[in-house]
């Protein structure tokens, strides 16, 4: 890589999928120019035009998906199966969030008083900065830059290194579809020049998806300025499996939920706490499933499971099971079940997948975030204790109960530390519901109605008439 250039090496061969340069500071500076122009006339354009326009940003997108999903896997490694479902996913989020704008955004009317009129509106912040993830670069990014068109905001993009094509492509959509320039970009940045756009003050709020280190140093760079940042970092998420569960049910689901994307999911299943009465059957059922996966070039239509996004992410996952085993943990999966092509293997970026018993929370396996396709499973002998344990963990982005009792569910729920809580699911983000988190997950919300509200300043207007 050059000084000026970022690469994008593919995990899949070590190939170099593109060379793109970094913009220039003159650049960024007209762009940010260009956002602010774009925006202060977007905001006096009606919400149904928005929505227009915003549907045909999605419609655009669509268009391309025959290409957009092999792109997509030789970025990121995704097997092909799966990656054309992420423009799926892109589309669901984004035309519910333009169904739900106008009610979202109406004018809040005060109880009548006479002689006064009294109102509150929801006022568009300005620029919004988004910082997009590799691991799902269409979805996350959608999670803020519709929502945030549909409100009267510009919207400039950096899209993570590893998935630049993904930012290209929406930039490229937004022209397709008509929205005026400058009011969706993508800015190739290192860190020191996104560093200096958050401390811009043409940057209104910044939406930010990552690990909790960066999150910090996004932090860190808007200290000074008194503007909103979103951050929505690591997690950590947990499965109880009660002994009432759908015992099939509950395998077929939280293996997926575990092992999909290579586990490379925010809301990804990590650690699973299964009641003692069923633990042997589940766990069998657990590795059972797993042993069907093929792990492979994911460009083959039969691959499962591709490589992770780097040969460093692999050795750091393999270092955390490997510390597992070494205070007393079993591996399930021997390395039998998933012969690799020798060629593949020597990258060091196909990752086999791991079950691990005999696991307690003294092991980093079932405390810090993996990122990979290993999950631990304890036994528990009750409610409480699952709860205790789910609850230890720095982390709370989403957790979920197996259980034919909703209610019980339902009490569980109401005790666990959370942004989402699922019965019956898990892996999963519907845009119904606001998306967020707490402890080192991070803070601020988006999607849903109260999404809107992360997007928008409330301004009162008081009259006497």
């Amino acid at each position: 890589m050059t000084k000026h250039q970022a690469q994008i090496i593919s995990p899949v061969d070590g190939s170099i999928v593109a060379t793109l340069p970094y913009h220039l500071k003159s650049e960024i500076d007209d762009q940010l120019n260009l956002s602010v122009k774009a925006q202060a006339e977007w905001a006096k354009v009606d919400i149904k035009q928005r929505g227009d326009l915003c549907r045909a940003l999605v419609d655009a997108l669509l268009a391309s998906k025959n290409e957009i999903a092999p792109e997509l896997s030789w970025q990121m490694g995704r097997p092909i199966r799966y990656t054309g479902n992420e423009l799926n996913g892109f589309a669901e989020r984004a035309n519910y969030m333009i169904d739900i704008a106008e009610t979202s955004l109406a004018d809040i009317i005060a109880a009548e008083k006479p002689g006064f009129e009294r109102y509150i509106s929801r006022v568009p912040l300005g620029v919004i900065f988004v910082i997009a993830a590799w691991n799902y670069p269409y979805m996350i990014s959608v999670n803020s830059i519709v929502p945030a068109l549909m409100a009267g905001n510009a919207v400039i993009l950096k899209q993570a290194s590893q998935t630049l094509l993904a930012g290209e492509r929406l930039a490229a959509a937004a022209k397709t579809a008509g929205l005026p320039d400058g009011l969706l970009t993508h800015l190739i940045l290192d860190h020191a020049s996104a560093s200096e756009v958050i401390q811009d003050t043409r940057i209104s709020h910044v939406n930010f998806t990552g690990s909790v280190e960066a999150g910090r140093r996004i932090q860190q760079s808007a200290q000074d300025r008194f503007i909103s940042v979103g951050l929505e970092l690591g997690g950590k998420d947990p499965a109880y499996v009660r002994a009432d569960a759908d015992l099939g049910d509950a395998i077929e689901n939280l293996v997926d939920g575990s092992f999909f994307n290579s586990g490379q999911s925010c809301c990804g299943i990590e650690r699973i706490y299964v009641d003692q009465s069923i633990y042997d059957d589940f766990v069998a059922g657990f590795v059972e499933l797993t042993q069907a996966y093929q792990l492979g070039h994911p460009l083959h239509a039969e691959t499962d499971l591709g490589p992770v996004i780097s040969a460093k992410a692999a050795i750091e996952i393999q270092n955390q099971v490997n510390q597992a085993i070494d205070s007393g943990a079993k591996a399930l999966i021997s390395s039998e079940h998933f012969k690799l092509d020798p060629e593949l293997e020597k990258l060091g970026t196909y990752l086999r997948p791991q079950v691990l018993v005999n696991v307690d929370h003294s092991m980093s396996v079932m405390r810090d975030e993996t990122f990979g396709p290993v999950v631990g499973i304890m036994p528990v002998t009750s409610d409480a204790e699952a709860i205790a344990l789910m609850n230890d963990s720095p982390y709370g982005l989403s957790a979920c109960v197996w259980t034919k009792d909703i209610e019980a569910g339902r009490t569980i729920g109401k005790q666990i530390r959370t942004g989402t809580f699922f019965v019956n699911r898990c892996d999963y983000l519907d845009p119904a519901l606001s998306w967020s988190g707490v402890g080192d997950t991070g803070r601020g919300a988006t999607l849903s109605t109260i999404g809107y509200e992360h997007l928008t300043r409330p301004m009162s207007f008081h009259f006497k008439t």
